[in-house]
């Protein structure tokens, strides 16, 4: 650890020595001083710029190129003109293009960002991190995000109401916006003072312009924005929108002869309310009761041996709007306090069965209700709190028509609790959040924790115009549970107290409850000139546990880590910009142990003709892990070295390709990895598209974990050589009638098999060798029954334990087809056809046949859905 240290605190010396020179002249603030619009003059929105409400103001010009020559004059000017009254604020554009036979005209759903566009920007907190976007398309085509952390953060999610329109004429494109007030949030000063920035994209050059400079090496987008004047007596409104809906479910899927629960078909009616109440102009009250997210799409198949849970993003919309109010990634990864896919999960229960019965087990927990107050106020305050109530879950269990229930899930309340504070003139902010789960435990769920709080703390400081920074967490939780509960805890694969080589961790079945820490610290650099770096650490003890309602995959780690990034400021050569990087971690476990040492180079370079390439190494000179023999001892991989080379055609094509590979291979060919993606995208007219994205992978390993038994008492962790191979496509299909209409299809077949042979048990799992970790089975200690491996590890003539058989291949196929209709703004129309298949082939068939069996062969599950929402805004 010590010449890591050394290693880490040279590296900054001399990046602090490269970067002495580097200076940023800082950038005067442009002003628009808007007025306000008398009643009589409100411009009518059709996109064509004659009203006579637009001449109380002057237009404002002088766009300045960002993209790709920073700093240059762009190929045509973009004018724009601001005005108010006393609930709408008012933009006009002017997009000049000579040739406006040339404007990309293409059509999309909203948020798509297809096509010659502008995106106006309101910093209307005027906090310097957080903005709001409204674009529009030469087409009109709109959309609108949430920019939060100085740009770092965007969430497309956010849908308010508003109106555009969108007109091309013989001198470019014109467009016009009109915003309610109530859909923005600012304070209550007599004059207000906005940040304000607008975007012009000319998407058949890939050139970005701006009405404020910003250059490439600034330390962010929103802190740089120029600066609207002018808004006096703005009168903050306060919000209310109510949207009900309905939803109709028909579910057809094969009959299974004597389920009564699978007699082919199930109809369900749904009802629900969403709304979202403006407490104050700043701060809202979202909430859902009985919600339903029937067109939401389905996750991508996955399948992970190493036991740990897949990591999938959220897609519902109550959870993705302003998600990033609660995020607190403490530690890298995924890992965060909050996971919000924990509120209505599958339940976590099964029911206690005998032969000849059947089981109606519910897919997911209901959600009752849930609610979100968040928003941030005019002295720097952003609040987030959330509170979820899932209700119990039953399976029902049929023998010979007689029934029971049995409770799968508790009713159970969810809390989170997220503040951060503003100072330092918006260059630092301190936080904390609190999260609580609390289960009403009852029955066979004493298996379960009965109640989860976590709490945490951050901070970041920036200094000289934000080019330094440090930050950093740090946080706490408890879970309390019965014996049961916290022993299964302690031995599960996040924690591993049970490894019998571990000396600072072991199970105590009498406890009831486990508490532990984590956070990170980080200093670096984050603008100016052609060099970023940073330099940290972080860590998880061994009895942190986030699982409840955040996401943690594993305890039990120190983590030292350092990077630098190069990246160029102008177009050269062939290139229109390049990046390149470094970066070193290692990892210890709290016992001391030194477990992993990881170095990395890659680069992306992108050209003027707008390819692009990626490509990159690793090296892995030490690896060690306490979690591959999920409870056995320490295990020692061998070296690896990782490539990977990525390269793509221009993506504004009508027809675009990109394709690329990963191959890893260890020392003594131990593992290998080899990963080829490909995707072609094709756009034969403005409104459709079509895209095909396959990916194959083959994964064979000598040491792949199977089980664990034993033999006269003493622990056999058995592994085998493993050839897996996977291979999927993704497909999509895009149809847009308008920009309020959408057809959109998407498919995925998947398809993994794994098949083992050269079974083996473990003898010296850090052994330098590969061949000293492990003892093969011979010939006479090893048979195959046709279902199970039989050992006879002595050789005396009788079975001493079996292996089931793990060879496997499952085989999936999930599609959505979705009508989306927007009636009028904010109230929508779906139309949903799902269909897929689940099963498992013949591990022995070639891929190719046993993704026909499956997806062709078997009859297939078909939801059908029609859900309608109106909003009232009031």
């Amino acid at each position: 650890m010590k010449n890591t240290l050394s290693f880490l605190l040279f590296f900054l010396l001399v990046f602090q020595i490269i970067n002495a020179q580097e200076q940023q002249n800082k950038i005067p603030k442009r002003i628009y001083t808007t007025k306000f619009l008398d009643q009589e003059k409100i411009p009518v929105i059709d996109g064509i710029l004659d009203d006579a409400g637009w001449n109380i103001v002057e237009w404002q010009t002088d766009f300045i190129e960002n993209d790709p020559d920073e700093n240059t004059p762009p190929t045509f000017q973009t004018k724009f003109k601001i005005v108010y009254d006393t609930k709408f604020i008012y933009v006009a554009i002017r997009a000049i293009d000579k040739a406006p036979d040339s404007i990309v005209k293409r059509l999309s759903r909203r948020d798509g960002f297809e096509g010659d566009r502008v995106n106006v920007i309101f910093d209307s907190y005027h906090d310097e991190r957080t903005a709001f976007i409204f674009t529009i398309t030469a087409v009109g085509v709109k959309g609108d995000e949430i920019v939060t952390d100085n740009g770092n953060n965007i969430d497309d999610s956010w849908n308010p109401v508003w109106y555009t329109k969108a007109n091309i004429d013989s001198d470019g494109w014109t467009a016009e916006m009109k915003i309610p007030l109530s859909q923005l949030r600012f304070g209550k000063a007599k004059e207000q003072i906005w940040g304000l920035n607008i975007v012009r994209n000319i998407f058949r050059k890939n050139e970005r312009s701006l009405w404020q400079r910003i250059p490439v090496d600034a330390p962010g987008f929103i802190s740089e924005a120029g600066e609207l004047h002018g808004l006096i007596n703005l009168i903050p409104q306060k919000q209310l929108e109510i949207q009900p809906f309905t939803v109709t479910q028909f579910d057809t899927y094969p009959a299974e002869a004597g389920n009564p629960f699978r007699d082919g078909n199930d109809f369900k009616f749904n009802v629900g309310l969403d709304a979202k109440i403006g407490i104050t102009n700043d701060l809202t009250l979202d909430l859902t009761v009985n919600p339903d997210f029937g067109q939401v799409e389905a996750d991508p198949a996955a399948i992970a041996l190493d036991g740990f849970e897949i990591f999938f993003e959220e897609q519902r919309p109550f959870f993705v709007e302003n998600k990033n109010i609660f995020d607190f990634r403490f530690g890298g990864n995924q890992d965060n306090l909050f996971f919000s896919r924990r509120v209505g999960r599958s339940p976590q229960g099964f029911p206690n069965t005998t032969n000849g019965e059947f089981v109606d087990q519910p897919q997911n927990t209901t959600i009752l209700g849930a609610a979100k107050f968040s928003g941030k106020t005019k002295d720097g305050w952003s609040i987030g709190i959330l509170e979820s109530v899932t209700s119990k879950e039953y399976a029902t269990i049929d023998n010979n028509g007689e029934r029971r229930d049995e409770l799968v899930e508790p009713f159970t309340n969810y809390f989170v609790g997220r503040l951060q504070k503003d100072f330092n003139d918006r260059n630092s902010f301190v936080g904390g959040i609190f999260t609580a789960t609390n289960r009403k435990i009852e029955g066979n769920l004493d298996f379960l924790r009965k109640s989860a709080y976590t709490g945490g703390l951050d901070f970041r400081h920036q200094w000289k115009d934000r080019k330094y920074y440090i930050e950093g967490n740090v946080i706490m939780s408890q879970v309390q549970g019965s014996k049961k509960a916290i022993e299964r805890t302690q031995r599960s694969l996040t924690h591993l107290f049970q490894r019998a080589d571990a000396s600072h961790v072991e199970v105590d079945t009498n406890r009831t409850s486990l508490t532990g820490t984590g956070g990170r610290v980080e200093f670096g650099k984050a603008s100016v000139g052609h060099w970023r770096y940073g330099i940290g650490a972080n860590w998880r003890s061994p009895e942190l546990e986030l699982n409840d309602i955040g996401f943690l995959r594993q305890a039990d780690e120190i983590r030292q880590y350092a990077w630098f990034n190069y990246r160029s400021l102008k177009p050269f050569g062939k290139f229109r910009n390049i990046r390149a990087g470094f970066n070193m971690f290692t990892t210890y476990d709290f016992e001391g142990n030194y477990n992993r040492i990881q170095y990395r180079i890659s680069s992306n370079a992108n050209y003027k003709n707008n390819w692009w390439t990626d490509i990159g190494f690793i090296h892995k000179p030490r690896i060690f892990t306490n979690t591959i023999l999920q409870g056995g001892p320490r295990f020692r991989f061998s070296r690896e070295n990782i490539s990977f080379f990525f390269f793509g055609t221009d993506s504004r094509k009508k027809l675009r390709f990109r394709t690329g590979y990963v191959y890893s291979q260890a020392k003594q060919n131990s593992f290998s990895f080899l990963r080829i993606e490909t995707g072609v995208t094709y756009q034969p007219i403005n409104s459709f598209s079509i895209s095909l994205n396959p990916e194959y992978s083959r994964n064979p390993n000598k040491t792949q974990y199977v089980t664990e038994t034993n033999f006269n008492g003493t622990p056999r962790y058995i592994t085998a050589e493993i050839d897996q191979q996977t291979l999927s496509a993704s497909i999509r299909l895009n149809y847009t009638i308008n920009p309020n209409l959408t057809i959109q299809y998407y498919g995925q077949p998947f398809i993994s098999r794994g098949t083992y042979k050269n079974f083996n048990f473990i003898t010296n799992p850090v052994a330098d060798d590969l061949y000293d970790r492990f003892q093969l089975y011979d010939n006479n200690q090893i048979s195959f029954n046709g279902s199970n491996y039989l050992v006879d590890e002595n050789t005396d003539g009788t079975t001493d334990y079996e292996i089931r058989n793990p060879d496997f291949s499952f085989v999936q196929f999930r599609s959505n087809l979705v009508v989306r209709w927007e009636y009028i703004p904010g109230s929508e129309i779906f139309l949903v056809w799902s269909q897929g298949n689940t099963g498992s082939q013949d591990p022995k068939n070639h891929l190719f046949r046993s993704l026909d069996n499956q997806i062709f062969g078997e009859k297939a599950d078909n939801t059908f859905l029609i859900k309608a929402t109106y909003r009232f805004v009031l």
